[in-house]
């Protein structure tokens, strides 16, 4: 395949922007030219999620100041699949870029719904792209692997180009049962390592986990036998982008003789989006959550999202006893086909304990095995990546640092070249060249959706709303006559503060005396000035909180000088 338009320099880098050195906000650059005649593919554009240091924040969004900057030379985005934290920026993010996305079908389905959301939405040029098709974009020479993952239709790109070639995996596992959808293709995988691989860019989630990834195929059975036996009401819970997944689990409510309902706008999403793309058996079909208390309680399987207890998800609420339409009680059962995201522990099992207090059993395992698979290669499977492709170099990518030096640590114990330190924001010379990486002081950060704003990492309001979470706020209003003198008496109101100090008199009142203190400090001649002011009643108030109470509140003071 010719490719036209490469420079006489065939220079190759690689700038990752998200995704190595954290799990998510997955967005890489490959570049093909010299620093001044060089072309740009983006490849993935995701999101991730706030933690707990970030209060208020809907969704974290990579920062693309660099590519913004250079947009005139991007060729496109292209999504290995339809993972939110691999697509989920595109909707927001593509203003500032106004390149074609290319995805596949399954992809494109989700793509064109949440873009219906945006005024821009019609704007976006998507390009549909069959699994395991060779095209040009720009430059790129681009060749698509088909491999499985927890979601349909994903893909690892090999990008040919005259200073080498590179395989970028993207989120992978090798499966040779994956129930439902296409195993990975090695057969693919080996010729592109006849064919020469200098630099394989590996996902690293499951670089410290031994052996080789459970099966979809035996996720599947055990999900049947459990499911099976149970007597009242079902409620599945896992990732609804796990499509197979859900197809297995609607097939065993089948076998058992129980009524599909989808609960929860994720589920409904992707069964549609699976239909649509003709991906969802058709003698499988389901009901909206509407019907659940029209249907028997040992008839019904209600496939529920919220696994990772999410606070305004369908299981939540169904946990608490406040969902409008399913109900659960004593003796009705709630089945876990998900591993919870490190960080999420709290939530899951607050969740749980909120069912267990309703008599409503819990499962999370199964004697008979598994019921649950991740989508990520541990070691057997990342072996048996190196044996097919032959890799020259390997850069740990799609993990935390710990991830990734374990990753890197296993490559060299086969034998093969690594490059360490790479991570977001560090430009990396591929070829022709030995790999190195660059010191480019290229911009990276966070951006912040936050209601129907974007903000960027550094906003004040997210780090006060933290120190609101700990220390709670003092609001305080003052108004001086011009002589000197209140002309009316401070108001004080607080929020997030003890009613009383421990002597048992109020914290109002022990602020008003903060109050009253501060300007009676200050001389009768300077009160005419409001900053003066409300420097001097901030410092006393939060003073004399911090002397009865231990913390030191946000204070805001009004004055008026009348």
């Amino acid at each position: 395949m010719t490719v036209t338009g490469t420079p006489a320099n065939p220079e190759l880098v690689f700038l990752p922007l998200g995704g190595i050195g954290e799990i998510g906000l997955n967005v890489y650059l490959y570049g093909i030219g010299p620093e001044d005649d060089r072309q740009w593919l983006m490849i993935d554009c995701g999101i991730t999620f706030p933690d707990d240091s970030e209060p208020g924040v809907d969704v974290v969004l990579p920062d693309l100041r660099f590519i913004e900057n250079d947009r005139q030379n991007l060729a496109g985005i292209l999504i290995t699949h339809a993972h939110e934290d691999h697509i989920g920026a595109v909707a927001e993010m593509w203003p500032k870029l106004r390149v074609p996305v290319y995805v596949t079908k399954f992809a494109a389905h989700l793509l064109r719904s949440k873009l219906q959301e945006h005024s821009h939405g019609s704007e976006v040029p998507i390009v549909e792209m069959a699994q395991g098709a060779r095209f040009n974009i720009g430059r790129f020479d681009v060749d698509l692997v088909t491999v499985a993952h927890s979601i349909p239709e994903c893909n690892s790109v090999f990008i040919r180009t005259p200073a080498g070639n590179v395989l970028h995996t993207g989120d992978w596992k090798f499966d040779d049962t994956p129930a439902y959808g296409d195993p990975s293709d090695e057969a693919k995988f080996a010729r592109l390592g006849d064919e020469g691989v200098r630099a394989l860019i590996c996902d690293s989630t499951n670089a410290l986990v031994e052996g080789i990834s459970v099966t979809e195929e035996v996720v599947a059975t055990n999900l049947k036998l459990v499911i099976g036996r149970q007597k009242g009401r079902v409620a599945l819970t896992t990732f609804a982008s796990n499509v197979n997944r859900l197809i297995s689990i609607s097939e065993a409510a089948r076998a058992a003789g129980r009524e599909v309902v989808l609960v929860g706008r994720a589920m409904h999403r992707i069964v549609e989006a699976a239909r649509d793309s003709g991906l969802w058996p058709e003698h499988l079909t389901y009901s909206d959550q509407d019907a659940f208390p029209s249907i028997p309680r040992d008839k019904v399987l209600a496939l529920v999202t919220g696994s990772q207890g999410e606070a305004q998800a369908a299981l939540a609420r169904i946990a608490k006893g406040e969902h409008p339409f399913v109900k659960f009680d004593q003796g009705d059962s709630v089945i876990f086909s998900s591993r919870t995201i490190p960080g999420n522990e709290d939530s899951v099992i607050r969740i749980q304990n909120q069912l267990a207090d309703r008599g409503i059993s819990i499962i999370t395992e199964a004697h008979e095995g598994p019921i649950h698979a991740s989508g990520h290669p541990r070691r057997g499977e990342l072996t048996r990546m190196y044996r097919l492709t032959r890799p020259q170099y390997v850069i740990p990518m799609h993990g935390e640092p710990r991830h990734l030096e374990a990753h890197a640590t296993f490559a060299e114990g086969h034998g093969i070249m690594t490059l360490r330190g790479v991570r977001d924001g560090k430009l990396v010379h591929l070829g022709p060249n030995s790999p190195h990486i660059a010191d480019s002081g290229i911009p990276i950060g966070r951006l912040y959706r936050d209601g129907n704003l974007v903000l960027d990492a550094g906003d004040p309001c997210v780090t006060e709303r933290r120190r609101l979470s700990w220390n709670g706020y003092i609001a305080v209003s003052v108004v001086i006559s011009r002589s000197g003198d209140f002309a009316a008496d401070p108001v004080v109101s607080m929020a997030g503060l003890p009613a009383r100090d421990a002597k048992g008199l109020p914290m109002s009142e022990r602020a008003l005396s903060a109050v009253y203190n501060a300007v009676e400090s200050i001389p009768r001649p300077r009160r005419k000035d409001p900053a003066l002011i409300r420097d001097a009643v901030t410092r006393s108030v939060r003073a004399e909180m911090r002397l009865v109470w231990g913390k030191k509140p946000l204070c805001s003071v009004l004055v008026s000088v009348l």
